[in-house]
């Protein structure tokens, strides 16, 4: 993985001792870029004016939460950044806020307590294994299959590549499939 120190972070979280805490761990990491907001609000605008690579947003917000966030950074024709990584960072990592987070397009899923250890391999994965986005109806963000079945024999269920997909090398388009 490349040093974090070229890379641009937004930490999205009301909680200003959790923001520091997550702060000090990427500095730790060698961090040098770290934005704040508060409230996705803030955090869109942050998102529209000043350059972002990875942000880190919390589940739990007030006004919107993190998944109506991640829903408007990935949706709004106001979004500039529609592709950025966003890994989400929260204690609530019941089944269900898991597959929301997924749904709206998060990158990555992240549990408090959170460890240095933890939070560093979820941006090293955003890093070093970006996922390709796809738009399909109802859903635009990272692909959300964590993983190609090389067995799997079944029809292929998407109805072809999108414009914003970027298919694995050699792949072959479905819909041109005999």
């Amino acid at each position: 993985m490349p040093s974090l120190a070229k890379i641009r972070f937004l930490i999205v979280d009301d909680n200003g001792h959790m923001s520091n805490i997550v702060k000090t761990i990427l500095r730790g990491f060698g961090a040098v870029h770290i934005l704040e907001a508060h409230d996705a609000i803030e955090a869109f605008h942050r998102l529209k004016h000043d350059a972002v690579d990875i942000v880190i947003v919390d589940y739990q917000l007030e006004v919107l939460n993190g998944v109506e966030f991640i829903n408007l950074v990935r949706n709004s024709s106001d979004s500039n950044n529609r592709f950025v990584p966003i890994i989400m960072l929260t204690a609530h990592s019941e089944r269900s806020h898991v597959v929301d987070a997924r749904d709206a397009g998060v990158t990555e899923f992240c549990c408090k307590p959170v460890t240095a250890t933890e939070l560093f391999r979820k941006v090293a994965a955003v890093i070093d294994h970006p996922r390709h986005f796809v738009k399909i109806a109802g859903y635009f963000g990272p692909d959300r299959r964590r993983r190609q079945d090389p067995k799997y024999e079944g029809k292929e269920r998407r109805q072809g590549w999108s414009e914003d997909h970027k298919p694995p090398e050699g792949a072959v388009d479905p819909t041109q499939a005999a």
